[in-house]
């Protein structure tokens, strides 16, 4: 397991909070996802052997918002 810091530009509110964490748990392995709206970031917790850093970032991108 590995754990990365995404930090993510566009969030406003809960629902934008809701929509990245949702997106991240959906994805095959994934252990846990924290979003924090305040800081603009999502601490996820992967299988690396499951995942990519590059499949976690598109899923966040996919949901509107950018991956700084």
């Amino acid at each position: 397991m590995e754990t990365t810091i995404i930090k993510i530009e566009g969030m406003h509110c809960q629902h934008c909070v809701a929509a990245v964490t949702d997106a991240l748990t959906d994805l095959k392995g994934v252990e846990s996802v924290a979003v924090d709206l305040d800081d603009g970031s999502a601490t996820v917790t992967y299988d690396t052997a499951m995942v990519q850093l590059e499949v976690l970032n598109d899923a966040v991108e996919d949901q509107g918002f950018d991956v700084v």
